[in-house]
């Protein structure tokens, strides 16, 4: 098995993990309840999906 001959420092493993941070998934605002809903997903309050009705919502 390989082994490194130096240890990494700290500053060149952390330039390594730059690309490795979390990123905010995007939302939108529901327009029928004005709840933040995700993308590409059916809001479960209301049951809507891009302005069409498409399955019971809690409210209903």
């Amino acid at each position: 098995m390989a082994h490194p001959k130096r240890k990494i420092s700290k500053t060149r493993r952390d330039k390594r993990r730059t690309h490795l941070k979390l990123t905010q998934r995007p939302f939108y605002l529901d327009p029928e309840t004005g709840e933040p809903t995700l993308y590409h997903r059916v809001c479960l309050e209301s049951g809507h999906y891009r302005g069409r009705q498409v399955m019971e919502g809690e409210d209903d």
